[in-house]
This record gives structure tokens, C-alpha cells and sequence, in this order.
């Protein structure tokens, strides 16, 4: 990647988006900080001498205009889907089976699913005029089926239904997408259990440790892999 990568990460205000865009300013990117609020977004921006653009996922008018000023401001060439919500109580506590409802996940699916499609239709343009276009969605583990029927694995014990369900198909976007569009490289990431507000700070590792293989898989070259699943160690099972 050049000095000249033009990088939008979403809900990059806070947390997992705010470490990735640090880490990727670091290594010489152009980076938006899309954030939802405007002044939260701009204190980020400010902190890391990034640009911000206001774009809230769930709304199509706001998806829309943000496209419009990066790609008034030439262009883009890495979409990072990082913005997402896991929709815990207020203890900190998981909605378990028996107490989803399909509000529970219309309301999940409309960030983390509806969201990511919303953000890619409308940038796909933009990445398509890139010599080296990449997308990172940002999953986790707990969408790997694989996973999540094996007793082993550290996420089985986990209760939820509706978050895990959206990382499923976060996946599949990936996939899809990926196949759709040969020459950009797409790929889904798990961060790992990163202390963050999405988890009221339970995770057992840091925002550094977790943005890591975001931003490792954000600076992958045209010959790099695509249609992909990773975590910091490798390829993950679906």
C-alpha cells in the first residue's frame, strides 16, 4: 500500500475503529473516521490528526452524502465495516434465547447487517475506481458455525442469539460480495474478546491486540486473499 490509500473505517469514534484508524495513519493512510455524532467524531479525528466524515449506517441520507464527499475528495481505496452494536442489558448482561424477541434482532441486523450492505452499495463505486481496492468487515468468531457447536471453542458457552446471528451473516455478505467482485479484495475479521463499550469492557484483550488483523488484512495487496474468514492466527472455520 502507498502513502495515497484513501481508508474509511465506520463507527470509528471509539474503541476497535478508533485503535485501526491509529494504527493505519501510522502506516501512512489517509484515513476518515465515520462516525455517527458529529462532535465525537471530530474530537477523534482531531486526537488523531484524521479526517471525519458524519455517517451514521442505519440511515440511507447519511450513507449516501458521506460517500458523496469522500468521493469528492478523491476517492476511496479501503472500506472498513467496523461500526456494529451487540445490543447488551444494562447489567452488561446477554438477551438469551428465551427472551429474543424479533424486535431484539430487527434492531441488531439493522446495524451490523443492514448497515454493512448499506455502506458497501453505496462506496462499491468508489473501491471500483481504486487500482487496489480492499473491504474488511469486521465479524467475530461467535458467527463461525463451526464454533459454535463446538464445545471446545472459548464463544460456545455463549448465550445470545441475535448478535452472533448477525455476524453469521456478515460472513455470507462477505462471501457473496467477494465472489461478486473478483478484483477487490474482501474479507471478514475477528477481533478477538477486545475490552470495548460493545462489551462493556469485559473483553480480555486490548483494542491494539484486537485492531491488529483489521489492520493487517485493511493493507492486503491485489494478490492478497479474498472471500476470506481470519483472526491474528489464520484462516478461520465458517
Amino acid at each position: 500500500m502507498t502513502t495515497t490509500t484513501r481508508t474509511l473505517i465506520t463507527g470509528a469514534n471509539k474503541g476497535l475503529g478508533f485503535e485501526t484508524a491509529r494504527q493505519l495513519l501510522a502506516a501512512g493512510h489517509t484515513v476518515y473516521v465515520g462516525s455517527r455524532d458529529a462532535e465525537r467524531g471530530r474530537q477523534a479525528a482531531e486526537r488523531l490528526g484524521a479526517r471525519m466524515v458524519l455517517l451514521d449506517v442505519t440511515d440511507d441520507a447519511s450513507v449516501a452524502a458521506a460517500a458523496k464527499v469522500i468521493e469528492d475528495d478523491g476517492g476511496l481505496d479501503v472500506l472498513v465495516n467496523n461500526a456494529g452494536i451487540e445490543g447488551r442489558l444494562p447489567d452488561g448482561g446477554v438477551v438469551g434465547a428465551a427472551d429474543t424477541t424479533a424486535d431484539t434482532m430487527r434492531s441488531i441486523f439493522e446495524t451490523n447487517v443492514f448497515g454493512t450492505v448499506r455502506v458497501i452499495h453505496a462506496f462499491l463505486p468508489l473501491l471500483d475506481r481504486s487500482a487496489a481496492p480492499v473491504m474488511v468487515n469486521v465479524s467475530s468468531g461467535l458467527g463461525s458455525l463451526s464454533l459454535s457447536t463446538d464445545p471446545a471453542a472459548p464463544g460456545y458457552a455463549y448465550p445470545g442469539v441475535a448478535y452472533p446471528a448477525s455476524k453469521t451473516a456478515v460472513n455470507m455478505i462477505t462471501v457473496q460480495y467477494a465472489k461478486a467482485f473478483p478484483r477487490v479484495r474482501i474479507n471478514a475479521v475477528e477481533p478477538g474478546y477486545t475490552a470495548t463499550d460493545l462489551n462493556h469492557r469485559t473483553g480480555t484483550q486490548t483494542v491494539e491486540e484486537g485492531a491488529e488483523i483489521i489492520v493487517r488484512m485493511a493493507q492486503v495487496g491485489p494478490d492478497g486473499p479474498t472471500g476470506g474468514y481470519f483472526d491474528a492466527d489464520g484462516p478461520l472455520t465458517w
